[in-house]
């Protein structure tokens, strides 16, 4: 089983997929082609599940970080008489600039090592286990390389220099000196197309400079925020950049799968989707951190997807795959034993089907953010918005899993109630654009029967604050999103006493929030979540409570790792990383709440 931290693992993209990349110089988890392809090396759940390390024979330290305003990982390795540097990056395609990032990418993994200072020696061990693990290929020898052949896929690993096949690895040792640096790569074809190759050392020059050079050109044109936490801010930025699938504009929640909330446990998900449950957060994000271009593609996107089947018996689907694929069933990789026996390991996301309410205001949210850039709207995208207010007006009072997707039965979630109001709210903000002044009367009365109901309901004096559901006296995070959605003031008394009440009894001895304390329908324990921890530094900044807003954020800021990413929740024990990462939501709430904090109202 694997046992490297999660936080030890930086990010590559080329905007079709992702690598994690160990501190050690290990590439623990590829999926080729798309970010939800199978995997080509997966032992970040396996041992046995394949990998690739190029670093140093000897004893050695190390630090990395990202060369300025890239995503390409820059790892330095220092040994007593000599540093050895490998800079990692999957490539773009040649010449590619701004917004078309990962339009041509060639499916290749580019690793280049160098050192300075004194000679140095170095290994390599290229072990690939496609299909999570299940093939072991052939691998052969080949001028310049190796080739490995199994399944749907062929690899092609360039090497200058030799290696040794034996037991499905290829692996091989080198001395290094200074001046002269190597370059590795592995490029990946499906059968049928065209064949993956070895590449010249001047080609891997080429490509790995042009990588770094078109994320620089993104970043030129994108990168505007000049505010406090400007750094992180951006560095988020390209996170989502790099989370985002380029031909359909698809942003994945996260890029891996089942790393667990709670280890040793089985509450381990499938990441590698899109959430309509984040689109208005999204959006938001996009606009601080990135321009209204890729909001614009997020957004077409998920109505794109999801337009079709969406009236009054029929829900939105709340996530869908990168290539608008509905059809997300979930299996289990039995055969894995999981990051520290986390099992199972899950393939695809049974919350596919779910009912979960939200989602319409989420959706109406992002178009009302938009509003500017969607004039032009056609009717068939029209209709669909309108579609989705009206099903939030019918539906309103039906229960659902809510948004952290309970696997237990639905209930009436406060929150889900107040994304139905916001849907309806947006929905009259954008009526004029919609076309729906017959509606208007409509959606302003069961609007405003949602809003009396959810202040009649969700408000428990005897807890002092807003609950979880209707029915019950436990507290949520979700609730937080009152003030952030315009349901509440933040300065309202309840409202006060619900991110009192939030910060005192869901928030851990390091100062992180829960989601809930509550059972769910599964067993064990899961970590802090980030994204609620962002929340309360957003809802009191909004009540006015800077001072404490900033000793939140900072509070969850402390928990970026060395490369400054984040995951999804973190140990309220141990502070280690736990769930998914990278984990857009955690970045999206930085950005946002950032954002907030440096334009106080």
């Amino acid at each position: 089983m694997s046992r490297i931290p999660i936080a030890d693992h930086g990010l590559l993209s080329d905007c079709r997929t992702a690598a994690l990349v160990t501190r050690d110089g290990s590439v623990d988890w590829l999926c080729l082609p798309r970010f939800d392809a199978p995997s080509q090396f997966a032992r970040i759940l396996d041992d046995e599940a394949g990998h690739w390390s190029i670093r140093p024979t000897g004893e050695a330290t190390s630090s990395r970080r990202y060369l300025d305003d890239t995503m390409v990982l820059e790892t330095t390795f220092r040994l007593d008489d000599a540093e050895v540097v490998l800079t990692d990056a999957l490539a773009l395609g040649t010449g590619e600039r701004a917004h078309a990032l990962g339009a041509h990418a060639p499916h290749l993994l580019v690793r280049r090592v160098e050192c300075r200072g004194g000679d140095a020696e170095i290994e390599t061990v290229f072990r690939p286990r496609p299909e999570y693990g299940l093939i072991h290929p052939l691998l052969a020898e080949t001028e310049g390389g190796v080739t490995a052949s199994g399944g749907a896929d062929r690899l092609v690993l360039t090497s200058p220099v030799p290696l040794r096949l034996a037991k499905g690895a290829a692996e091989g040792t080198t001395r290094l000196t200074p001046g002269r640096p190597l370059l590795f790569a592995l490029h990946h074809s499906a059968l049928g197309h065209e064949p993956a190759r070895v590449w010249t050392q001047d080609e891997l020059v080429g490509v790995l400079d042009g990588t770094a050079a078109s994320w620089r050109s993104w970043s030129e044109l994108h990168q505007a925020y000049e505010g406090p936490w400007r750094d992180e801010v951006r560095l988020s930025g390209r996170v989502l950049q790099a989370l985002t699938y380029q031909p359909t504009g698809a942003i994945v929640a996260a890029p891996t799968t089942s790393l667990p909330e709670d280890v040793g446990g089985e509450r381990n998900w499938d990441y590698r989707f899109t959430w309509v449950r984040d689109a208005s957060l999204t959006m938001g994000a996009l606009w601080v951190a990135a321009c209204p271009t890729e909001a614009e593609v997020f957004f077409s996107f998920l109505t794109a997807t999801g337009a079709g089947a969406v009236d009054e018996e029929l829900s939105l689907q709340i996530m869908f795959g990168i290539g608008g694929e509905h059809d997300l069933t979930e299996r289990v990789m039995h055969h894995l034993d999981g990051w520290r026996s986390s099992r199972p390991v899950r393939v695809g996301n049974g919350a596919w089907n779910q009912r979960q309410l939200d989602v319409y205001g989420e959706l109406l949210g992002a178009a009302r953010r938009l509003a500017d850039y969607l004039t032009d709207m056609d009717d068939a995208t029209r209709s669909f918005l309108v579609a989705c207010a009206d099903a939030a007006a019918h539906r309103w009072r039906e229960a659902d899993q809510g948004i952290w997707e309970v696997r237990g039965g639905p209930r009436h979630f406060t929150h889900s109630k107040v994304m139905c109001w916001a849907a309806l709210d947006h929905a009259l903000a954008l009526a004029d654009l919609l076309r729906a002044h017959d509606r208007v009367a409509y959606w302003t009365e069961t609007r405003d029967a949602i809003h009396a109901e959810v202040l009649a309901r969700a408000w428990k004096p005897e807890v002092g604050a807003f609950t979880r559901d209707f029915d019950s006296t436990d507290l949520d995070a979700s609730a937080l999103t009152m003030c952030l959605t315009g349901f509440l003031p933040a300065d309202d008394p309840r409202m006060l006493a619900t991110i009192d009440a939030v910060a005192d009894r869901l928030t851990d001895e390091r100062g992180l929030v829960h989601r809930y304390l509550t059972a769910d329908g599964l067993p064990g324990e899961e970590g802090s979540f980030l994204m609620c921890t962002f929340w309360l530094a957003h809802a009191l900044a909004l009540a006015g409570r800077t001072a404490e807003a900033h000793e939140v954020f900072e509070r969850a800021l402390s928990h970026r790792n060395d490369l400054g990413l984040l995951p999804e929740e973190i140990h309220p024990r141990t502070a280690e990383h736990l769930g998914n990462t990278p984990q857009a939501f955690s970045h999206i709430g930085l950005i946002n709440t950032a954002w907030t904090l440096s334009h106080p109202t």
